[in-house]
């Protein structure tokens, strides 16, 4: 596999704070030609460096109030493979990672309030089966969101 070099780093820092970002001002804060970055840029796609690009849309702005994670533990470890498929069937679940510690798995979900969260959790989430309880943490104000360091 292919290694990323200092060159790519540094794009990746740029791209990450901005993905709109023309690729000529990229290459002008890089010191070289705009196909050099973008022969990168495809190079870290096909690498897998780079997974994604997008917009990010605030919840709140459509409504979705309430930012919650929920540890989820299930009957058997292994359920994980059958409870992923119904949880994807939740729009409102953004995230599922399984986990080490207390939880089989962790995952977040936006609810429009707690009305809408307590529906989703009791009539949804709750009702999978092979989900045997669930702890539910409910996020204040989201302080930051960064990526990864790329240096």
């Amino acid at each position: 596999m292919e290694r990323i070099d200092k060159l790519d780093r540094k794009i990746l820092e740029i791209i990450s704070q901005n993905a709109r970002i023309p690729f000529k001002d990229v290459a002008e804060a890089c010191g070289v030609s705009r196909a050099a970055i973008h022969q990168r840029v495809q190079k870290m796609i096909e690498m897998k460096v780079i997974v994604g690009s997008g917009y990010f849309i605030n919840p709140k702005t459509l409504g979705y109030n309430t930012c919650t994670y929920i540890g989820v533990k299930l009957e058997r470890g292994s359920m994980y493979k059958d409870v992923v498929p119904e949880l994807e069937k939740i729009p409102e679940v953004v995230e599922c990672h399984f986990t080490t510690g207390p939880y089989t798995m962790l995952i977040k979900l936006y609810a429009c309030d707690n009305e809408h969260f307590m529906a989703l959790l009791n009539g949804r989430i709750q009702e999978i089966p092979g989900v045997i309880s669930t702890e539910t943490m409910i996020s204040l104000r989201q302080s930051f969101k960064r990526e990864i360091p790329t240096t």
